[in-house]
């Protein structure tokens, strides 16, 4: 069967005419990641990079899996020649013949084409280009973003430019000066300083009878090359300038431009070859493919530089990955290959001048030191001449800057240059850099085994964790595998115990000829004053990642200034971006700056301890604000006055970014309350967990939020407020209530009613009410809480206040609605939403818009409730609360169900469950077990019901949900009526109908007596 991967176009699997659906784009760009190495092995991690970037979901190797399991569906289109995709220990790989797939295909054709070309095969080298056109479908991965596409993408750009070149030549080559004028002329436009085309453009349009516009190409593109790289432009665009002015056949000036295709002779002048020796190797594939397409593209022409640039911090394997791959393509560069160090090793090395550098360029070569010139400028002419015509690889290393590797670029030659860097050099135009990160965990690990060599037993835990200490840093790395080689007698929980030892895993992490310290010294020492503030308040931050803002508030600049030095910082790649305008630091740097902090001799204890209230001043202000209008109905103690050099924050303007901006700092936000904690008085401690109280509660923080809740209690109580006491209850009441904890919910809220009422605050009191009911209606006791809630209704109305109004009426539907009061509970829904949409609260317009579709659901009006389920789930995807959205997604489930579509259902609930049982809602996970237990029963699966149902009773009764065990006894009783357990159906029937009896639930009453009635007759018969 004819079957077909194309990545070129749109992703899509093809066989006998026919296309499979790959659906989302994230299966399409799994299956490209896949077939670009069919037949090899790749490593879930570089999956994952390949799909997410930077940013994977939470658990994303589920998710890859996931997408796995629907590409091998796909793969049926093909019938009986479906290729496999084998799954390996932390890998897949695709197991099909690559030409199956159109761009390696492609890729192929294109190289043996060339090979024929220069072997002087040009015929079939034509019919292996044609082929190759043939499988050009339009852009790679259309319609796919994302940082390896884009990679793939300029990597196929540049096998079609090889490509199109090779066919232009045979087209020269036979005399097709017409014919090869469309083939170059786009190549020219795209690639506007590369003088080889324009030489070869150049001689299609003058054997085309098109002088003019020959002269003009060339010399537009001298000016270009002047003007864009400020190198003069090549020999070549002369030699053939002069020939068309003369007059010389075109025929003749082809051996002139461009190159002939051939391989160059072997020079029989000096070979440089001073490269460090190379060492096993491990990661780096994406790195090492992308520098070897550039460095090996034009290869053999005589007129073309190439510069690569390979960037990162120190420490992250720059060097060695430029080593390795001039090692890898020793034959490619039979004229030498150079390795010349540009920086500074230590603080009091001076990285050397251009004119030293090129002195020790000229001496590699074979000049005497006696034959050298003395000045700048004619050092730069003799190695561009020397230079001209030697196929060589030269590495640049740790170049501190773009004016010291100008001179030392070779100018027109076939000569390659590559560049490393501890700070980007945007300054080289053309450059196309490569920037490390940290290696990937799985590679980290295979670089320590492999230092180690075999021989050496490890323990797989113990790499790992070695690994993470080192933070994936390949000098890290080799230096812990070095300390582990040094001593016979050693384990990997010795080297692991050692690393953390006194003074921290930076200072663990040397040898006996190596340090990271100095490492990162360097890096420091170049930075300016401001910077190097910036780069130590950085080891000062509690958090992972940071904005500007904070960087502000720990070094009292500006706000401008800050984000200035921030991208100083990123440039020097001593923090990243993994996030727009979100900052991180590699830990071991950030050990460093803390280390540098910790010595005293630059930072006062003064300095530091302000440096850090600052910046817990910055965070509780910003989450207050945030609070104030993401949860604007809280009763609230006001802060301490905003101290002036904690501005608002102008990206907080309403509830939608109020929790984004909480969202995004959480992890920020709790480690202030840790650092309060442990150095903030009693009243800082009280007042910031009473901010945050909200964003703990609705992010599911709640082992986080209790102690201190409890504690802030105690303080307020031990200071005499009884008014911030009664908020603080409250706060700890709402925490209990979705920890499913309704007693202590209960006590709490009634203990800040009584503070209310003592001191005669009728607002705190009716929100006192408020959360007291909310705790009732889920312990069943309706009744008291509808009571409490039109009382409540009644003081409100007279307030005014249209949100506190709308909540009010909101609870107060609830009762209704388990009262089976349901006109009423209706009419509450609607003016609550009506009051909640003309105030903008999308909080509220959530709440009402699910309870009113849980009033259809139980009226049976089932196509009205998924219309307000999904309207709901609209308003709570930009809300961005991870319980409130498992809640709608399981009621859209249950209303799945009740339409026959028990499969989806099921597969919602599975998604759902999870999520609740992370944020501690206990009570939502005993209504998705019952509810699983139901879509089981309905697709005849008695005893998975059965099994799911005996769960949910346990955790309703835990909690004291009475509600909830009412509704699971009743389907637990059908459960085991389907099994033909009669007798233990009717025991629950009895205590659902018991139960409800004493809620005063009617409606679930009437529901479980029918069946009961009917079951005693069938008992009876």
């Amino acid at each position: 069967m004819e079957f077909e991967i194309r990545l070129s176009g749109s992703v899509e699997l093809r066989a006998e005419g026919r296309r499979s659906d790959l659906g989302s784009t994230k299966t399409r760009i799994a299956l490209a990641a896949l077939a670009w190495d069919a037949g090899r092995t790749v490593s879930v991690d570089t999956l994952i990079h390949r799909i997410w970037d930077e940013h994977p979901p939470g658990k994303a190797r589920e998710a890859l899996h996931t997408h796995i399991s629907r590409i091998r569906g796909s793969l049926r289109i093909a019938g009986g020649d479906a290729p496999a995709i084998v799954s390996r220990t932390n890998s897949y790989s695709l197991e099909v013949d690559p030409d199956r797939v159109d761009l390696r295909c492609y890729t192929n054709c294109v190289e043996r084409a060339r090979s024929l070309r220069d072997s002087g095969d040009e015929e079939a080298a034509l019919r292996l280009l044609d082929r190759a056109n043939g499988l050009w479908h339009g852009e790679p991965l259309a319609g796919i973003s994302g940082s390896w596409a884009e990679h793939l993408r300029a990597a196929i750009g540049e096998t079609g430019l090889v490509a199109a070149v090779t066919r232009a030549e045979i087209l020269l080559d036979g005399g097709k000066f017409t014919d090869a004028v469309p083939v170059l002329l786009p190549l020219t436009e795209a690639h506007p300083v590369d003088e080889a085309l324009a030489e070869r453009l150049a001689v299609a349009l003058y054997g085309s009878n098109r002088t003019a516009e020959a002269t003009r190409l060339l010399q537009r593109t001298r000016q270009r090359v002047v003007r864009d790289i400020g190198l003069d432009a090549g020999r070549g665009l002369h030699r053939v300038h002069q020939g068309i002015l003369a007059g010389m056949p075109a025929a003749t000036l082809l051996s002139r431009a461009g190159t002939d295709g051939k391989t160059a002779p072997r020079p029989t002048h000096r070979v440089p070859d001073n490269l460090p020796r190379d060492v096993p190797w491990a990661g780096r594939r994406d790195e090492l493919r992308r520098l070897t397409a550039a460095l090996c593209e034009g290869r053999g022409a005589s007129d073309i530089v190439t510069v690569e640039a390979i960037h990162g911090m120190g420490g992250v394997g720059k060097s060695a990955l430029a080593v390795h791959l001039a090692h890898r393509l020793r034959d490619r560069f039979p004229d030498g290959r150079i390795f010349l160090h540009l920086g500074g090793c230590s603080a009091d090395r001076t990285p050397p001048t251009p004119a030293r550098a090129l002195t020790e360029l000229l001496r590699l070569l074979g000049l005497a030191a006696k034959e050298l010139p003395r000045e700048l400028d004619e050092l730069v002419a003799l190695w561009r001449s020397v230079a001209r015509d030697r196929r060589m690889l030269v590495i640049l290393d740790d170049a501190t800057s773009s004016a010291q590797i100008r001179p030392l670029l070779p100018g027109a030659s076939p000569t390659a240059v590559l560049v490393t860097s501890r700070r980007r050099l945007p300054e080289l135009p053309g450059v196309r850099p490569v920037s490390l990160d940290a290696l990937p965990p799985e590679d980290a690990a295979a670089l320590f085994s492999q230092r180690l060599g075999r021989g050496r037993e490890t323990d797989p835990s113990d790499v790992a964790e070695i690994v993470r200490v080192c933070g994936s840093l390949p000098l890290a790395i080799e230096i812990a595998a070095s300390r582990l080689l040094a001593r016979a007698s050693w384990t990997t929980s010795d080297l692991l115990r050692q690393l953390a030892g006194s003074g921290g895993h930076l200072a663990q992490l040397h040898d006996m000829d190596r340090a990271l310290a100095p490492v990162f010294a360097t890096s420091y020492d170049a930075l300016n004053a401001e910077q190097q503030l910036v780069f130590r308040r950085v080891g000062l931050h509690m958090g992972v990642a940071f904005g500007p803002r904070a960087i502000a508030a720990l070094t009292g600049f500006s706000l401008e200034t800050a984000e200035g030095v921030l991208e100083e910082l990123l440039a020097h790649y001593l923090v990243s971006e993994p996030t727009p305008h979100r900052f991180t630091m590699h830990d071991l740097l950030r050990d460093y700056a803390r280390s540098l902090i910790e010595t005293g001799d630059i930072d006062s204890e003064s300095d530091v301890r302000q440096a850090e209230q600052r910046l817990v001043d910055h965070y509780v202000h910003s989450a207050d604000q945030a609070d104030r209008l993401a949860y604007p109905f809280r009763s609230r103690t006001e802060l301490d006055t905003r101290d002036p050099a904690t501005p608002p924050c102008p990206e907080i303007v309403d509830a939608q970014s109020a929790e984004q901006w909480l969202i995004a700092e959480s992890a920020n936000l709790l480690d202030t309350l840790d650092w309060l904690v442990h150095h903030g008085t009693e009243r800082q401690l009280a007042i910031s967990v009473h901010v945050l109280a909200g964003f703990l509660d609705m992010e599911g923080h709640l082992a986080a939020a209790e102690p201190l809740l409890r504690r802030a209690t105690e303080h307020w109580s031990a200071a005499g407020d009884s008014e911030a006491r009664a908020r603080a209850l409250l706060d700890l009441c709402a925490v209990y209530t979705h920890g499913s904890r309704y007693d202590e919910a209960i006590s709490a809220a009634r203990e800040a009613l009584d503070i209310a009422r003592s001191l005669r605050d009728r607002v705190l009191e009716s929100e006192c009410i408020h959360q007291l009911s909310i705790s009732l209606w889920q312990t069943g006791q309706y009744t008291l809480a509808r009571s409490l809630q039109k009382d409540s209704l009644n003081f409100l109305l007279q307030t005014g206040s249209l949100l506190r109004i709308a909540r009010c009426r909101n609870l107060l539907g609830i009762t209704h609605l388990h009262l089976s009061e349901n006109e009423e509970a209706l009419a509450c829904f609607t003016s609550a939403l009506a009051d909640f949409t003309a105030i903008g609260d999308e909080r509220g317009r959530y709440s009402a818009l699910n309870n009113a579709a849980e009033l259809y659901k139980r009226t049976e009006r089932m196509e009205a409730a998924e219309v307000a389920y999904r309207q709901a789930m609209v308003v709570a995807d930009r809300m961005g609360n991870p319980r409130d959205k498992a809640t709608l997604q399981m009621n859209v489930a249950s209303v799945m169900d009740a339409l026959g579509r028990t499969d989806e259902a099921l597969a919602l609930y599975g998604t759902v469950l999870p999520v609740l049982q992370a944020v501690g809602d206990r009570r939502a996970e005993a209504i998705a077990l019952t509810r699983i237990g139901r879509a089981h029963r309905a697709a005849g699966r008695t005893e998975e019901a059965l099994r799911q149902h005996v769960t949910a009773l346990e955790v309703a009764r835990a909690i004291h949900a009475a509600g909830e065990e009412v509704d699971v006894l009743y389907d637990l009783a059908l459960a085991e009526q389907d099994a033909g357990r009669t007798s233990q159906a009717v025991a629950h029937l009895e205590a659902s109908v018991a139960l409800s009896r004493r809620m005063g639930a009617t409606a679930e009453e009437a529901r479980a007596a029918g069946v009961l009635a009917a079951l005693r007759g069938e008992d009876t018969a």
